[in-house]
């Protein structure tokens, strides 16, 4: 977990507890097999509540082409129709990256 990372989803889990309407998941494309173990001790260190974690094979889900170069990509939808999209370079998930992908939930409203 990066510095990046853990903003951000401590960002999301701040958006969706004040606004019910958000629902937050962040999907991590691996087959790491301690991942779900290191996920759980992250959720409890950051206290995380209203966030949804899934693992997926690294190819990720089928038909969705997540480029294999990206560290992270962020999808933002609403009634199953893509309303912002984001694809991080490693490295590139810095404070104004996060800053920039937690504007785009204004487009969800």
């Amino acid at each position: 977990m990066s510095d990046g990372l853990t903003s951000l989803v401590k960002k999301l889990d701040s958006a969706a507890a004040s606004d019910k309407s958000l629902k937050a998941c962040v999907v991590f494309l691996s087959d790491d097999p301690d991942l779900e173990k290191r996920l759980q001790a992250f959720i409890e260190k950051e206290n995380v509540k209203h966030v949804n974690f899934g693992i997926d094979n690294p190819a990720g889900p089928k038909g969705w082409n997540i480029a294999k170069d990206a560290e992270l990509t962020a999808v933002f939808y609403v009634k199953n129709k893509v309303v912002a999209n984001h694809a991080v370079a490693k490295g590139g998930l810095k404070a104004e990256t996060v800053d920039a992908i937690i504007a785009d939930l204004a487009k969800l409203k």
